[in-house]
């Protein structure tokens, strides 16, 4: 089998195969080549090694020999020449109003001849130019157009990763690249963050193309439901490099597991044989759960075995666990006569002996649900008081105690004391306090009624005249509040300014 050794030239886009003839050349030498151009000064980018016949398309051309010190220093001279080249170039480019961006100036080691390379979009007519160029550097001259791949390479530069471009670092010939590609690694579609400096998609879009597809034909797809010990859990998304699943479980704990950790079911045995296609895993076992570093896991999985009376260890029992637990509903039984024997015991405990006849009728009717009271809660609670009191030593203090909770049952009936004149003619206003509660839309509007009243009838149960800089009411910002204060300040106004409870 032939030898070859490959060589690295500086606008070259990949490496090209010569043959050594037995010259003692080794990697990161540089040599002198004969190409097709001419004579060129490469690097070599590996130690000669064999290649069989059917591989090569054409007959090796051969190296010269090893360049020398005094080779390289020559290189470096043409290379410079090149540099100061430029400026001729673009002046002339210019000049002739040409539309193409000159890239570089390849000046050949053995003088043959000089390329230019430019980039341009579509063909460009340099036949002039060729002649003005021809006449300013007095030597062949060979045009090359490149496109903004080539040109990117030549000119380099560092990518968004910070490193710098592949086609610089790597070389190689220039393989297609596609959106789909980016859509199968799970990339942003956008534009400025799948694009390289060039404009067009990356090329490292490639590297791992063919490890994500292969993974994901492998793993089972997204959303797609994984039974566990701990129940059903959801896949959220891939880790391709680690090979790696990201399930999240009913309950809100999140853990990784390696998809070559998972299983499959026997159900997913059978589907795979009807289908004909390769079965993905479904199943995790408890001890790839049981090797997985997480505190939620653990305490799930003994949470699991506490459960089936199995011992975990920690001297708990399922008594000793704090489990917040919703609040139970009382509800009342309806259950004929133990619901009957329930309500009148507790009329019975709340009214005392004088209602036992209103017990009774509870108990004939069991069934029946009297209506709810309509009136706001503090209102109800300022006439209960103001039927059931007759001496108040603390009025204000009163007024700040925590109201009782609303009773459901009938209010008593007012002491036979306080029969001369109602108090604040509350028993006469009972209508039109529940008319005004049925037209109150918002909460403190009922509110502020009721602290109202409350505060008249306590001043009124003191003996103390009631004034309209007594009744203080907080400024509110809508229009509605503030007619509702209105017509509550109008009440107090109306009302009788003292009253003197009669004596015991």
């Amino acid at each position: 089998m032939p030898v070859v050794v490959p060589v690295k030239f500086a606008f070259a886009s990949r490496d090209l195969w010569f043959d050594p003839q037995g010259l003692d050349i080794v990697e990161a030498d540089h040599a002198i080549c004969s190409t097709e151009r001419g004579t060129e000064i490469g690097l070599v980018t590996a130690d000669p090694f064999e290649v069989p016949e059917d591989e090569l398309s054409a007959p090796l051309k051969p190296v010269l020999r090893i360049a020398t010190d005094d080779d390289l220093d020559y290189a470096d001279e043409l290379a410079q020449r090149g540099d100061d080249a430029m400026e001729d170039f673009r002046r002339l480019v210019k000049q002739n109003e040409l539309d193409m961006k000159p890239v570089g100036i390849e000046y050949l080691f053995g003088g043959e001849k000089v390329v230019f390379y430019f980039a341009a979009e579509d063909r460009v007519d340099f036949r002039q130019l060729v002649k003005d160029l021809s006449s300013c550097f007095h030597t062949r001259i060979d045009m090359r157009q490149i496109g903004v791949r080539d040109e990117t390479r030549l000119v380099g530069g560092y990518a968004h990763c910070g490193q710098e471009l592949c086609c610089t670092r790597f070389g190689g010939q220039f393989e297609p690249v596609s959106i789909r590609m980016a859509k199968e690694q799970d990339l942003p579609l956008n534009s400025a963050k799948i694009s390289g400096v060039c404009g067009r998609l990356m090329c490292c879009l490639r590297y791992e193309f063919e490890a994500y597809k292969d993974f994901k034909s492998r793993a089972p797809k997204k959303k797609t439901l994984i039974d566990t010990p701990l129940g059903k859990a959801k896949i959220q998304e891939y880790n391709t490099p680690r090979e790696q699943l990201v399930l999240r479980l009913e309950s809100g704990k999140v853990f990784r597991v390696n998809l070559s950790d998972m299983t499959c079911s026997e159900g997913c045995k059978k589907r795979a044989e009807e289908q004909g296609c390769s079965c993905r895993p479904d199943c995790v076992t408890r001890d790839i759960l049981e090797r997985i570093e997480s505190p939620d896991i653990a305490l799930a999985l003994m949470e699991l075995d506490r459960e089936a009376g199995i011992d975990v260890g920690d001297g708990l029992s399922r008594a000793d666990r704090l489990v917040p637990e919703a609040p139970a509903r009382h509800r009342r039984q309806r259950s004929g006569e133990h619901g009957g024997e329930e309500r009148s015991q507790r009329g019975q405990r709340g009214r005392g002996g004088d209602d036992r006849g209103q017990g009774a009728a509870d108990e004939q009717v069991p069934h029946a649900r009297r209506p709810r009271d309509r009136l706001p809660h503090a209102a109800a609670v300022a006439i209960f008081r103001a039927r059931s009191a007759t001496t108040l030593s603390a009025p204000r203090q009163l007024a700040r105690r925590p109201l009782p909770h609303r009773r459901k049952t009938a209010l008593p009936a007012a002491p036979a004391a306080v029969a001369t004149r109602p108090l604040l003619s509350l028993d006469s206003r009972l209508a039109s306090v529940r008319r005004a509660s049925r037209r109150c839309l918002l909460w403190p509007i009922r509110w502020l009624r009721a602290r109202l009243r409350l505060r008249v009838a306590v001043l009124a149960m003191a003996g103390e005249p009631v004034r309209q800089s007594m009744v203080r009411v907080p400024r509110l910002p809508t229009t509605r509040l503030r007619a509702a204060v209105r017509a509550s300040r109008a009440e107090v106004r109306t009302a009788p300014t003292t009253l003197r409870l009669p004596s015991r």
